[in-house]
């Protein structure tokens, strides 16, 4: 990923400083993409590349680069979820392959918690990556969602239960994380 900081005036300690920060942290940053857009390759690029790009504009004042660039990427995922539904669209994931009697391997469960997680609305996924990918406390989700606490409970109640009729494999790596 390279991304210029043309826009900008900035001396060669700050470029070099960018450009060490979006190799180093890129990958987790796209990791957070996937999550917060359902698994879509696609998706989680673009909203990468929406964070760092903003960052890149900013990237002298900024204190704290990852958490400016993750603020982002909540924000921004909010705001295409809040366009989608005012388009009208509905997001609708196809439904996942049922995984072998096997469950013991923690990557059978992450595909299908993935393909659980893509078939949530986009909101009940940014509320449950932020609450249990991210580990914020829910006065945090709700800030990073522009919504009130009470919302980001109650959605995150709705959300756990959707995920334990979609995915009842699930239900017992659910049950320790509430």
């Amino acid at each position: 990923m390279s991304i210029q900081l043309r826009e900008v005036a900035v001396d060669a300690a700050d470029e070099q400083g960018f450009r060490e920060f979006v190799s180093s942290r890129s990958p987790a940053l796209m990791r957070l993409g996937f999550l917060l857009t359902g698994g879509d390759q696609h998706g989680a690029e673009d909203l990468v590349q929406t964070a760092l790009a903003k960052l890149a504009a900013r990237w002298r004042r900024v204190e704290a680069p990852e958490a400016y660039a993750r603020q982002i990427m909540y924000r921004q995922q909010v705001s295409w979820w809040r366009a989608a539904g005012r388009r009208g669209e509905v997001v609708q994931a196809t439904p996942p392959d049922l995984p072998g009697a096997d469950r013991t391997h923690q990557s059978e469960l992450r595909l299908v918690l993935r393909a659980a997680l893509a078939r949530l609305t986009p909101k009940q996924r940014a509320v449950l990556v932020l609450r249990y990918f991210e580990d914020l406390p829910d006065h945090e989700v709700a800030r990073a969602l522009g919504c009130s606490v009470g919302t980001v409970r109650s959605t995150t109640h709705r959300s756990l239960a959707r995920l334990r009729r979609i995915a009842p494999e699930l239900a017992a790596e659910l049950e320790a994380a509430s």
